[in-house]
């Protein structure tokens, strides 16, 4: 009876250890393309004693630069980004970050707030399937997935990628267990160049109100961080595209003015920060590039440092040669970039990733 038991319990491990491989492979990697997958799933590997910590869409980890905040006002950071990151995600995302860490001050880019209910389970995936397995996580599937997706399927992904094998390719084999790192602190950079010709006017909408439950999780993260001493800074980042209308500026000042919050809406500064669009985005205007991400990082670093006095670590030296090791990734990412660029005339090693964006 104990050898049929001890047998038993050798196949039933034997088959969870292949299923739990099986799902690894058939799961997207994120390498060759789409690297907006990858980026929620690399912070775990990092230390947790970042200053700020930025949440939010493709505004924040296309936009701004934790390297050049080190390098230039020694203030460490990290992006917990993710492509049309909906802000029930931002929170869920912070709530879990505050379990490993507690930043002075916490970035949230409001574009988020004009979306109230789920929207698409692609982006949905490229946020929750990097999620470690948490109670957190559990919520923000609960409250991320649309009315046709089953919440088994993003705890067990198998169930969802299953039809992948004909598709499989080398990547899904070299990276099964490790994936190559594709971010700079959660910043994913592009030198390219792609000017703004034209920008879309804004389109007349029915109702310029965010939604009751916008408003919710923003109230939940304004409490969250009041709650463990955070300074909370809603951001409107510099990029021209989607449109973002006059009716809701006006709600995000009147929320920051209530809530004793910094908003800030930075396309007022474009012209202070320097940032010129024929240079400083790589997709129209949708998103800055490195140039415009630098400049942009430089102008709002200032007002971090000088607002919260966050402390000047670059003179410690363990954080020196940590941060020396992410600018020497930083930097050759960038030169790596600009070979490809000069070769190819666009940046190969980012397939569909443009594509991606653009959609958003």
């Amino acid at each position: 009876m104990k050898k049929n038991l001890r047998f038993n319990l050798i196949v039933i491990s034997f088959f969870i250890i292949f299923l739990i491989l099986l799902q690894r492979l058939f799961m997207p990697k994120y390498v060759s393309e789409i690297h907006e997958g990858n980026l929620i799933e690399e912070y775990y590997a990092e230390e947790k004693n970042h200053d700020v910590i930025f949440v939010g869409d493709c505004e924040v980890f296309s936009n701004i630069s934790p390297i050049t905040l080190w390098e230039d006002y020694g203030i460490t950071s990290y992006i917990r980004g993710s492509a049309q990151q909906l802000i029930w995600q931002s929170y869920y995302l912070l709530e879990e970050t505050l379990k490993y860490e507690k930043p002075k001050v916490v970035v949230f880019n409001v574009l988020a707030m004009k979306y109230n209910e789920p929207q698409n389970e692609a982006y949905n995936r490229m946020t929750l399937d990097g999620m470690k397995f948490s109670i957190t996580k559990l919520k923000d599937i609960q409250a991320s997935k649309t009315k046709e997706e089953s919440f088994l399927s993003y705890l067990f992904p198998i169930l969802r990628y299953h039809t992948r094998w004909s598709d499989l390719t080398m990547d899904d084999f070299r990276y099964l267990f490790h994936r190559k790192k594709v971010s700079s602190n959660g910043y994913l950079m592009r030198v390219d160049v792609k000017p703004v010709t034209f920008i879309p006017p804004g389109k007349k909408l029915s109702n310029y109100q965010f939604g009751v439950n916008s408003y919710d999780y923003l109230n939940r993260m304004t409490d969250l961080c009041k709650k463990n001493g955070i300074q909370l800074v809603l951001i409107k980042s510099p990029s021209v595209y989607p449109y973002w209308y006059e009716e809701w500026d006006r709600q995000m000042k009147d929320y920051a003015t209530k809530n004793d919050l910094l908003y800030i809406n930075f396309l007022n500064f474009i012209d202070e920060m320097g940032i010129d669009f024929t240079t400083d985005t790589c997709d129209g205007g949708l998103h800055l590039n490195l140039s415009g991400a630098e400049k942009f990082t430089k102008y709002f670093g200032s007002i971090l440092s000088n607002t919260y006095q966050i402390e000047d670590k670059r003179k410690d030296p363990k954080l020196s040669a940590a941060w020396k090791e992410k600018a020497d990734f930083y930097y050759a990412t960038k030169k790596a970039q600009q070979e490809e660029l000069k070769k190819y005339g666009y940046l190969k090693s980012l397939g569909a990733q443009a594509v991606t964006r653009e959609s958003e």
